[in-house]
C-alpha cells in the first residue's frame, strides 16, 4: 500500500482527503491510500514516516505552510522563491530513509482559476491576509504584472490594516483576494472587515474558501453585483498538479 496525505492542525473538513479518495476508487487504484496527518506541532512531522513505510507524496496545509520547510531536505524554486510549501514529494535514495522536496502547487492552481474571469481593468488588488496562502497569490500577481496591497490585522512593513481601507482603494483596487480561513463552515457567519457598500459591478470578489460554496465575503460581493468565485477550482487543480508531481 502506497500512502499518501495531508498534514495539517485539524483536518475534518479536508478537502484532499475526499478528493483523492474519490479519485482512487473510480480510477481502481487500490494500492493507494489518503490520510489525514493531524499534527499539534509541525515538530511531528518525521513521525508521519516513523509509522507509514510507504509515504509517498504530502499535501500541507493551515498552519504549517511555512513552518515545514525546515524539516525538508529540497526545495523547487518557485516554492523557494514564494516561502510556502503545500506539497511534498518522498523519494527514498537510500537505506529507505525519506528525501523530501517541497514544491508549491497552490500557485498554480490559483493562477488557472484567477485566469478565468479577470478583466484588464483587474489590474491592482487587495490580499486579505498575509499568511502561507497569500505568498503563492503575490507570486502569481507579480507574474501577471498585477499590483497589490497586503491587509493585516497586524500589520508590518508595505501592508494596512482592514480600518485603513477607504472608497478611494476600493475605487482602485478591483480585485479583492481573501486569503484568510473567515467565513470556512461552520464559522459561516464571519467575513474579512472591508467596506462592502463601495463595491461595484467591476469588482471580482476571489475567495480560496470553498466551504461553504458561497461565504459571506462572496455573497456580500454578489449583492452588490460583484463578479465573484470560490477556491473549489483552485484546490482541484492544485491536487491534480501535486499528484503529477508524485508520480514524476
Amino acid at each position: 500500500m502506497k500512502t499518501f496525505g495531508l498534514v495539517g492542525y485539524r483536518l475534518g473538513h479536508s478537502f484532499s482527503r475526499k478528493y483523492f479518495k474519490y479519485k482512487f476508487e473510480k480510477e481502481d487504484m487500490r494500492e493507494c491510500e489518503y490520510l489525514n496527518f493531524e499534527l499539534d506541532s509541525i515538530a511531528q512531522f518525521t513521525s508521519i514516516f516513523l509509522q507509514n513505510s510507504n509515504v509517498g507524496g504530502l499535501n500541507c496545509t493551515i498552519p504549517y505552510k511555512k513552518d515545514i520547510i525546515s524539516y525538508l531536505d529540497e526545495l523547487d524554486p518557485v516554492a523557494e522563491r514564494i516561502g510556502a510549501v503545500n506539497t511534498v514529494k518522498v523519494e527514498y535514495r537510500e537505506l529507505d530513509k525519506p528525501y523530501c522536496i517541497g514544491y508549491n502547487t497552490d500557485s498554480y492552481g490559483f493562477e488557472i482559476s484567477l485566469k478565468s474571469k479577470l478583466s484588464n481593468y483587474h489590474n491592482k488588488a487587495l490580499i486579505l491576509g498575509t499568511g502561507g496562502a497569500a505568498q503563492a497569490v503575490k507570486y502569481v500577481l507579480e507574474k501577471l504584472n498585477i499590483e497589490y496591497l497586503s491587509v493585516s490585522r497586524t500589520p508590518a512593513n508595505n501592508q494596512i490594516e482592514y480600518k485603513d481601507i477607504t472608497k478611494e482603494l476600493m475605487d482602485e483596487c478591483k480585485l479583492i483576494i481573501n486569503t484568510t480561513p473567515l467565513g470556512t463552515f461552520p464559522n459561516v457567519e464571519e467575513c474579512p472587515a472591508i467596506p462592502y457598500e463601495f463595491i461595484t459591478d467591476k469588482h471580482y470578489l476571489y475567495d480560496l474558501v470553498y466551504n461553504p460554496e458561497e461565504t459571506l465575503f462572496l455573497k456580500k460581493g454578489k449583492d452588490r453585483g460583484a463578479i465573484t468565485k470560490n477556491g473549489q477550482e483552485m484546490l482541484e487543480q492544485q491536487a491534480e498538479k501535486a499528484w503529477e508531481i508524485w508520480n514524476s
